[in-house]
């Protein structure tokens, strides 16, 4: 039987509950509106069946501290430099391979000279206004805390949007979340006067209108599931182009000897996810900065050997006298020109794995440069050779340089799709926060840089659909028609919520922020509407594959909120349970019988994920079984985005209402082993500590502080009565703490019970059709995704499983 060492050191154990209410910058922290929303959803569940509740106790102290909040990583130095260089590898490969096809792609026919120089001038203007501006100099800006994508900037905007309770919880936030998660997350909204009066206006009819609402929640999972669609495609694309590159060297190369190379090379590409986006991305890196260089250095022989008069399409004139002169047949060429900058999606949503700064270094000191000076020599050699627009890169290479530049091509092409899959990875985490994708296995993959994860499930799933993709559409024209159009879509839902952070977050004058979104919007809009051409080649495929996904999406997010309506009920501080009765003895309250407790000898330990308040397992044990253990620990896991916790700050015990029940919250970052065979042991260790400091507190206090005032100013010796009162108060103390360290030892010694409820849920009589069947599909899910109990790393003949059954 484990035992307890007493001669073991003491650590200072914070029982402080980390809030403040302290005001700062203009933005104050309050109360999640999902607490909110829950206390008044139980209390009136509650005051239905005829009790009030009073929620004046400190029940739920030690659960919330100021270090469980999501920090942004900063870098500086040579992990700033090793981030760029990471970058370069992941991010740059898909918008960086563009220069292999945007030409061929743009013209049907030998294009005239001034045409050529009107499409490069939209080449440049548009990598300058739509990447450089957009993204790389305003957008990535709109991080939530390190986090990039559209949906982050949504989980942004649900933080600063939110109005002060009032007694309508329906009008206290955008978007509900999980109670039991919901203090991992700081909320905070600007005060009335601290922001304009148009930027007010707009944030506030988002906070009243449930349209607006739906509204944003719809572009944020949209945005989500465009670039997951995108990332099915993007590799199999990639990898399909750079393998059909043989046929330059081997003309008569059999297609399904291409479909086979092609579908073993993204099999291996998926294998070798799990080594992490910094392994993966060092490696890779190389191969993109030498394909960089050989565009930028082709591109300056080019320049140099052929026609320099290019040079003038940096006039944007020539940009607007083509479309103009083209009419038709210009905007229809945009659908090829915007290939130049697929992949900038995935420059935003992987900013988690990376940093601001890093990929403003790496875009604007080298894939930039080299990306212009690429396509300024295509065009130079085009301009002098008939065609050469046809497969322009390796018509342009110089001479000796074909075969290097075929290889290296088919490589860059080949981890081209890297920045799709790391961006996919990004936002699957992101939406698992808000619960709108069941909490899937996720691997951090690094402890330096923290936003680096993996998901095993995913990279699985997606292996299975690229596979497929390149087998059935089997050739990279069919592929080309079905890219491009969920790009454009997510670049203006990029627009759009970056502008309303830019109003309500970063509290910008309103003319400050329409002119540029304006600008910005017109670009989208004219790149959407060429690219919606392409919907009936292929294009209908990924935005039916993305309107599926977003269906998945919403589904599980109507589950779980439908999840936390019905266990409302459960969640409520324990001295709406239990009460002291007769004696000192704990009983029910009379809400739930009024029946005294009978006591369980032993420990017990009461799982409770994140937890707030009491847990719902606690509260179906004691109501159902009229019992009790004899000491009881509240089990909380808090898990916090950093690779560790030092052991000082790892743990927080706090006494419950009501005797010999204890609260123990453990925080734990990501590389962190907590559940493990000898738990019961660490939780008494720290519980008995806990009771030991409590106790050296209480007697080393004075017994007034203003007795205390009194001796420092007049210099009397403390009165006889003070110091009997204090040796009584000191005795009294000692004979507490070895009353309540007798009975946790007592109780250890006897058995130790792993207390876990196991939650089963059912559709009410008399749901409406339609919701019946969304909730029966989400309860399928629910239950095939779950954390089975047999993956518990504890005693399996201590665990006690409490089952019962919710209806929603």
């Amino acid at each position: 039987m484990a035992t307890v060492r007493i001669a073991d050191g003491i650590h200072p154990i914070r029982t402080n509950d980390g809030t403040s209410s302290a005001l700062a910058g203009g933005v104050y922290p309050i109360r999640s509106p999902s607490l909110v929303d829950l206390r008044v959803t139980r209390s009136r569940s509650v005051e239905r069946r005829g009790v009030r509740l009073n929620d004046n106790g400190h029940d739920d102290e030690g659960l919330r501290q100021e270090g469980d909040f999501k920090k942004r990583q900063t870098f500086r130095g040579k992990y700033l430099l090793w981030l760029a260089y990471q970058s370069i590898g992941v991010i740059y490969g898909d918008i960086g391979t563009s220069p292999l096809y945007v030409y061929s792609s743009t013209f049907t026919s030998e294009p005239s000279h001034q045409d050529l120089i009107g499409v490069l001038s939209v080449i440049i203007w548009t990598l300058t206004m739509m990447v450089t501006v957009k993204y790389v100099l305003i957008i990535l800006y709109a991080d939530n805390e390190g986090e990039g994508g559209t949906f982050s900037t949504y989980s942004l905007l649900s933080r600063f949007v939110r109005a002060p309770f009032s007694g309508q919880p329906s009008l206290a936030n955008i978007t509900k979340r999980d109670p039991r998660e919901a203090s991992l997350i700081k909320m905070e909204r600007h005060r009335t006067g601290d922001i304009e009066g148009a930027n007010l206006h707009i944030r506030s009819r988002i906070e009243k209108s449930k349209i607006a609402r739906g509204l944003l929640k719809t572009i944020g999972v949209l945005a989500v599931s465009m670039v997951m669609a995108d990332g099915v495609l993007t590799p199999a694309q990639s990898v399909l182009g750079a393998v059909q590159g043989l046929s330059v060297v081997k003309p008569g190369i059999e297609k399904s000897t291409i479909v086979g190379t092609t579908c073993g090379i993204l099999i291996l590409l998926f294998l070798v996810q799990p080594f992490g986006t910094t392994k993966l991305a060092s490696s890779f890196a190389p191969i993109v900065i030498v394909w960089l260089g050989f565009n930028a250095g082709f591109g300056i022989y080019n320049l140099v050997n052929f026609d320099h008069s290019v040079l003038k399409a940096f006039s944007p004139g020539y940009a607007f006298d083509y479309l103009v002169r083209n009419k038709y047949d210009g905007w229809h060429s945009l659908g090829g020109i915007l290939l130049a900058f697929t992949g900038v999606e995935a420059l935003f949503a992987d900013l988690g794995a990376f940093s601001r700064s890093a990929i403003q270094m790496s875009w604007l000191g080298y894939c930039f440069p080299c990306l212009l000076l690429g396509y300024i020599g295509q065009a130079a050699y085009i301009s002098q050779n008939e065609g050469a627009y046809t497969n322009p890169f390796f018509n342009a290479a110089p001479p000796g340089m074909l075969y290097p530049s075929l290889v290296i091509a088919i490589l860059a092409a080949i981890v081209a799709s890297q920045a799709i899959i790391t961006a996919t990875f990004q936002l699957l985490a992101q939406v698992m926060k808000l619960s709108y994708f069941p909490q899937i296995k996720v691997v951090h993959t690094s402890k330096i840089f923290h936003g680096q994860v993996y998901i095993p499930l995913i990279n699985w799933l997606l292996m299975i659909g690229t596979v497929l993709a390149a087998g059935i559409y089997n050739n990279t024209t069919s592929l080309g028609n079905a890219y491009g159009v969920c790009v454009m879509f997510v670049t203006f839902f990029d627009s759009c919520m970056v502008s309303l952070a830019a109003l309500i977050v970063w509290r910008l004058p309103y003319y400050v922020v329409f002119l540029p979104w304006l600008v910005f919007a017109c670009l989208d809009g004219v790149y959407l509407s060429a690219s919606l051409v392409k919907v009936p080649d292929g294009a209908w495929f990924t935005l039916l594959l993305s309107g599926i996904i977003t269906c998945f999406l919403i589904l599980w997010r109507f589950g779980k909120e439908s999840q936390w309506h019905a266990e409302a009920e459960d969640r409520f501080p324990t001295t709406h349970l239990v009460e002291k009765g007769d004696g000192g003895a704990i009983k029910l309250t009379q809400l739930y019988g009024g029946d005294d407790l009978t006591s369980i000898k032993g420990f017990g330990i009461f799982f409770d994920k994140a937890g707030e308040t009491t847990p719902a397992v606690f509260t179906q044990f004691l109501s159902k079984l009229v019992a009790a253990p004899e000491v009881m620990v509240f089990f909380h896991l808090r898990p916090l985005e950093t690779p560790s916790i030092a052991p000082e700050d790892r743990y927080t015990v706090t006494r419950v209402a009501i005797p010999n029940c204890y609260r123990l919250v453990v925080r734990h970052g990501y590389m962190d082993e907590v559940i493990t065979p000898d738990l019961a042991s660490l939780v008494c260790e720290q519980v008995r500590n806990f009771i030991i400091f409590q106790g050296a507190s209480l007697k080393s206090t004075p017994s007034s502080s203003i007795q205390t005032t009194t001796q420092e100013v007049t210099f009397t010796p403390l009165p006889r009565d003070d110091e009997k009162r204090r040796e009584m108060r000191a005795l009294a103390t000692e004979e507490t703490i070895a009353a309540d360290l007798a009975k946790l030892q007592h109780a250890f010694d006897r058995q130790v019970l792993y207390i876990i409820g196991k939650e089963q849920m059912r559709v009410k009589n008399g749901t409406g059709l339609w919701r019946k069947a969304m909730l029966h599909a989400f309860l399928w899910l629910r239950d095939n995704t779950r954390t089975k109990i047999a993956n518990l790393r504890v005693q399996p003949d201590r665990v006690v499983e409490v089952g019962f059954v919710k209806e929603v």
